[in-house]
């Protein structure tokens, strides 16, 4: 209890501050909630007028300053004095915009702010939707600011205050370049709101926005307002992964954690040796983890419902449902499932009956009625917002997720379970990073409704508990910048600014501020690497002659038989090509190795294309795919023919099983009699081999008793100067390394005639100014040569799809097309690509990615009327039909261009009219829906 002396002082101290910040007192008195200290220290920087850079954990409650900056400019200008006659300016409107990286954020905190400040004051603009544009208070995508900016756009006027929520989101190798483009292109009398998760170069970042954007004060908090504490789930048993915060600050794993899974590891190996057996055939008891309907199970039993279950993958998601359905969970009462029911059938009144059948309408919603969802990208959209809305009211007790999910919109949650600790990146299985891992676990722990969160890791024999330690405890994440130039960016910045100030507006990013700082450690680890290089070569001095001079000809010996071998490698493979390409239908032939080793008849030849033969076989053990001259290590061989029917459909698996039948019928031998290692002669009859081995032997120094000794010093020196000129080459490559980038693009782009020799903007480069897409150069080079004129709107849907669809997985066959028009333009399109690829390659750019042809059949089909059963099920997918949510996606990414081609004065008067026919067509059932309610 406080003396009345003390209770005084506060009362003191609350009213010097509301007197020194009026404007967060009024904020402070609609909260409802005292603010937290790096709240009000960010705020009370913003009131002072400068920007700000808040950095704190999720759920921390980052957004309070984003808000304050919203109040500011409702709020209004500070009165000016009064004229002469009294009768001065009215205050000048100010605006503030609120950015979001995803368009189901920036929905979210639409609601949210309607719901503060009310309708009229509130906007939204994204890529689906665009209400009350011109409020003094817009939210939107990043991308949408960008695109203003270059625009000069007349909504800009007024603009007070820019909130870059999620701003580590620069980060993002996809689309991070956006962030940097608008902190750098932002008018210098916006104040800039940036927040972000916690990274460890908070400092750095700061000190390029002070750099760009004049005072920024840095407000760094690592306090979670929720305590969370760590977990394993090892088998039936839950440890803690720390004993104490103390221990937790060490790094320290709970011994009894670690004491059980090493004695389960020793048990699982003990059991794999005794089930060997003499012959070594059978394997032993491999380790079979806790069922994820057990995991919710006991959750639920012990109070850590509702939670997430992090698994990362689409269809591990969906299993993860069934698999609960299937063991009967059920963790709704009656009312609950009554409110469950309400909720999703006001959402999916406007999409048919028929596509609700084909979307699993009925599977998904017994699911919700128990308290069970997934949520990832795969699913229709309306079907993510329902099961985020259910959520977040407590309806749905357990969600499974792929990490989606922790980059979008507030769900907070009682607990977070981690499945795995590897993750698919999109090109290979990779482990999670401490800044990933604390982005997952951050959604534990909801405040003002739980007392603590908690991170449950389920454990493996893989799964080292002090790496996951490590993981939980590591606060180095840096914030590394993903910026780049491209086309689009080129003619915007030399339109508006000149080629020479576009230069050093790009050296300005923080791409290039951090590329600088790193080429002041990188040469003092030269000089490092230099003196040790000396050390080196004075412990690999021999006294009986030059050892440099024997060391040269050792690694020349080694170089030429290296050489050798690629020589024989290559032969090899050059027979495999020539004999896969004399393959024909019917010809029953043996892989000799890896996964698919066995017989194989050959459904689809693959010749006469480019690159090498890949042609459709079909094992015995019913794999149809594609083989590579790579399955093979010596020339395929006919060993007999078959007859293959002539409408063979590889993806029946009835025809699969009939035809594999008739291989395994022809009595060859699956493995075949194993030939003669490879020959190697040859390599002792190289002469110059002979030669270096001669002269190595004459070599005073290969009489010294300490020759490998001396050898082996040698070779560190060899391996160090290596890595010391690769960081030669790397200091030289990022001292304006963006410029040169620059450079080059704006060379290309003058060839083109999309800029003049003079350095002006010409008619082609202002179309492609406003052409906003990864491939913005090829959408410009296909709409100067006419490529999509004349195309109806559901052949001009497909083929605006093959620049912008990119298929999750590399597909070993390419995608068949709807023949006529589309099939012209899209191999027109090729060609034009095949040319920029050129001229990107010979100017050392990176290269524009290949047009996809995955979407051009369903696109054609929805944009033509067809069910959405019929659609779903053209999609070119290895694993089955196209998921919902994937359909949708690519599918307004095919309005958005689709609009953009209607609104470019590059295309002809038809082709406007014909891509606003196209968007028509498009938006129809599944697609008519926005999420703005």
């Amino acid at each position: 209890m406080s003396s009345p002396a003390e209770r005084y002082a506060a009362a003191r101290r609350r009213a010097a501050q509301a007197s020194q910040f009026p404007a967060l007192d009024e904020f402070t008195l609609d909260l409802g909630f005292d603010l937290d200290d790096f709240q009000r220290e960010a705020c009370q920087a913003l009131e002072r007028g400068s920007g700000v850079l808040v950095c704190a954990p999720t759920g921390a409650g980052k957004t309070v300053v984003g808000e304050f900056a919203v109040h500011l400019a409702l709020r209004g200008a500070p009165a000016r004095p009064a004229t002469a006659d009294g009768d001065g300016p009215p205050p000048a409107r100010r605006k503030c915009f609120y950015t979001t990286p995803i368009k189901a954020l920036s929905n979210q905190k639409y609601h949210d702010l309607v719901d503060r400040y009310g309708v009229e004051h509130v906007g939204l603009l994204t890529g689906d939707n665009a209400i009350n544009g011109d409020a003094p208070v817009v939210v939107m995508t990043t991308e949408v600011l960008r695109n203003m900016l270059y625009a000069g756009s007349a909504t800009l006027e007024g603009l007070a205050y820019v909130v870059m929520d999620e701003v580590h989101y620069l980060a993002d190798r996809f689309r991070g370049g956006v962030w940097e483009e608008v902190i750098i292109h932002l008018p210098a009398s916006v104040t800039l709101v940036s927040l972000s998760a916690t990274v460890s170069n908070a400092e750095e970042f700061a000190d390029w926005l002070v750099t760009v954007r004049g005072e920024t004060a840095v407000v760094v908090s690592e306090h979670r307002p929720v305590p969370l504490w760590q977990h394993m789930l090892v088998g039936k048993r839950m440890f803690d992964l720390f004993h104490d915060a103390d221990a937790a600050r060490k790094h320290d794993v709970h011994p009894e954690l670690l004491r059980y899974t090493r004695e389960t590891v020793r048990r699982l190996e003990l059991g794999e040796g005794r089930s060997a057996g003499p012959g070594g055939g059978r394997r032993g008891p491999r380790w079979r983890g806790p069922l994820r309907p057990d995991i919710v199970d006991r959750l639920d039993r012990e109070g850590l419902l509702p939670a997430i279950l992090f698994i990362f993958s689409r269809a591990g998601c969906a299993a993860a449902v069934q698999q609960c359905l299937a063991a009967g969970l059920r963790l709704t009462n009656p009312e609950e499932r009554a409110e469950i029911r309400r909720v999703v059938e006001s959402r999916v009144t406007a999409i048919p009956g028929e596509d609700l059948t084909v979307l699993g309408y009925w599977e998904w919603l017994d699911g919700l009625e128990r308290g069970l969802a997934a949520h990832h990208a795969g699913m229709l959209p309306v079907f993510k917002e329902v099961v985020e809305e259910l959520f977040v009211r407590g309806l749905v007790k357990a969600v499974f997720a792929t990490e989606t999910l922790a980059l979008g919109i507030n769900m907070p949650a009682r607990c977070v379970v981690l499945e795995r600790l590897v993750k698919f990146n999109g090109e290979a299985h990779v482990d999670l990073t401490p800044g990933e891992y604390t982005q997952l676990t951050g959604r534990a722990g909801r405040r003002g409704i739980d007392v603590e969160g908690h991170a449950v890791v389920v454990w493996s024999p893989e799964t080292d508990p002090r790496h996951v330690a490590g993981l939980a405890s590591t606060r180095t994440y840096p914030l590394r910048s993903s910026f780049r130039p491209s086309y689009n960016m080129a003619v915007n910045l030399v339109g508006t600014v000149g080629t020479e100030p576009a230069r050093a507006l790009l050296e300005s990013s923080f791409a290039q501020f951090q590329a600088d700082r790193s080429v002041v450690g990188l040469a003092r680890q030269v000089q490092r690497n230099t003196e040790t290089i000396d050390a080196y070569g004075a412990e690999a001095a021999c006294h009986h002659g030059d050892f440099d001079e024997y060391f040269a000809l050792r690694v020349a010996i080694a170089d030429r038989e290296r050489a050798i071998a690629r020589q024989g490698q290559h032969q090899r493979k050059a027979a495999a090509v020539a004999s896969l390409e004399r393959l024909r239908v019917g010809d029953v032939i043996r892989v000799p190795s890896g996964r698919r080793a066995g017989l194989a008849v050959v459904l689809d030849p693959a010749t006469g294309g480019f690159g090498e033969p890949r042609p459709l076989v079909l094992t015995q053990d019913r794999w149809a795919g594609r083989v590579s001259p790579g399955d093979f290590t010596t020339p395929a061989e006919v060993l007999a023919r078959i007859r293959v029917p002539k409408h063979f459909n590889h993806r029946s698996p009835a025809a699969r099983r009939d035809l594999a039948a008739e291989v395994s019928g022809t009595g060859l031998d699956r493995h075949g009699g194993r030939r003669g290692g490879r020959s190697r002669q040859g390599a002792g009859e190289d002469h110059a081999l002979s030669q270096l081995r001669t002269e190595l032997r004459r070599h005073p120094c290969h009489a010294c008793p300490d020759r490998e000794e001396h050898a082996r010093w040698a070779e560190r020196r060899r391996r160090l100067e290596r890595d010391t000129e690769e960081l030669r080459q790397r200091v030289a490559g990022r001292t304006g390394s963006l410029a040169r980038t620059f450079d080059r693009i704006v060379a290309l782009l003058t060839a083109r005639g999309y800029l003049s020799a003079d350095g002006a903007v010409t008619d082609a480069g202002r179309m492609l100014g406003r052409i906003w897409t990864e491939a913005d150069l090829l959408v410009a080079e296909c709409l100067r040569r006419g490529v999509w004129d004349g195309l109806s709107p559901a052949e001009l849907a497909a083929a605006v799809s093959v620049v912008v669809f990119e298929a999750r997985r590399d597909a070993d066959e390419r995608a068949s097309l709807p023949r006529g028009p589309v099939a012209d333009a899209v191999d027109e399109t090729l060609h034009l690509w095949s040319g920029i690829e050129a001229d990107e390659a010979a100017r050392g750019l990176a290269v524009t990615r290949e047009p996809d042809l995955g979407f051009a059949w369903p696109i054609y089909r929805w944009a033509r009327g067809e069910a959405l059963a019929k659609v779903l099920a053209s999609g070119h997918q290895l694993d089955g039909e196209m998921p919902a949510g994937d359909f949708v996606r690519w599918a307004r990414q095919v309005v958005d261009l689709l609009g953009q081609v209607a609104d470019s004065g590059g295309a002809s008067t038809e082709l406007r009219a014909t891509a606003r026919q196209a968007i028509a067509a498009v938006n129809r059932g599944v697609l008519a829906y926005h999420a703005t309610a």
